[in-house]
């Protein structure tokens, strides 16, 4: 599915929710956050558009992605029409915690890790993914694990303010990191030549394979990391992420969820 943009920046966005919540707040005690929702007539989903299959801005105008047509769904159960909001990697929490609300949530291939779920809330997850690599087609038999990335003439390329970079300086103390700001360019980058390694995820590497004869992913079935994606948003938006949850559970049981992943060539 996909879905027309209108970009919308991110102040006028916090003053017009601004002054919806404050009418609502005013208007009616004890109205809930969907109430706001249908009432304001649109979801905002705040996403990077960096990040195929999940979520992807072509030509600066148009969304495409499993998670793209996921909040399509969402909105759809709502009632209302859903508009993406541009955030970023390294702005990513600042932008669920800004006030105002610059969105209702953050929908964009962002795993689940504890130290989100400390200061923000997740949905139930419904996507598995890892950490794994993307190379060169030709340097396809020198990765095996990480010990064989984790030497200094191996170059390692990361998107930055993301889970990505993270592991990388966790894991690759020795490697030569990289860290490049705009996550789509990468695997472009490893094929040309630019870095020998791109980490990524079991859930991005396979549409790069399958869309540059130049790239492989060896250590595609064997993650170094094992989680799930959810929905993020900010603490105390409870029937918001009861709802979303009960929606996602209605998904996986009558099957449209896995249709939507196959969509996708997702697992």
């Amino acid at each position: 599915m996909l879905v027309k943009s209108r970009f919308i920046p991110l102040t006028a966005i916090s003053l017009f929710l601004a002054l919806t919540l404050s009418s609502c707040f005013s208007s009616k005690h004890g109205e809930t956050t969907i109430d706001r929702i249908q009432q304001r007539g649109v979801l905002l989903a705040g996403t990077t558009g960096d990040y195929r299959p999940l979520s992807y801005l072509e030509n600066d105008s148009t969304y495409w992605g499993f998670e793209i047509d996921l909040a399509g769904e969402i909105a759809q159960n709502m009632g209302v029409d859903v508009e993406f909001v541009s955030t970023s990697w390294p702005t990513l929490t600042d932008d669920v915690l800004a006030e105002p609300q610059t969105f209702d949530f953050a929908i964009s291939g962002i795993t689940i890790t504890d130290e989100r779920l400390q200061i923000m809330a997740m949905s139930d997850g419904y996507l598995a993914n890892g950490k794994t690599i993307l190379c060169r087609i030709e340097d396809t038999t020198m990765f095996h694990s990480l010990s064989d990335i984790d030497k200094p003439e191996v170059r390692v390329m990361v998107n930055p303010g993301g889970t990505n970079e993270k592991f990388a300086n966790k894991n690759l103390t020795h490697s030569t990191i990289i860290v490049y700001p705009v996550n789509d360019e990468i695997p472009a980058l490893i094929a040309e030549g630019d870095a020998d390694i791109m980490i990524t995820e079991t859930t991005e590497a396979p549409w790069y394979v399958q869309n540059d004869p130049r790239l492989a992913a060896p250590l595609l079935n064997k993650p170094f990391t094992h989680g799930e994606i959810g929905i993020l948003m900010r603490k105390g938006l409870d029937d918001l992420l009861q709802y979303i949850n009960d929606l996602i559970r209605q998904m996986k049981e009558d099957g449209s969820l896995q249709k939507l992943k196959e969509k996708y060539g997702l697992k």
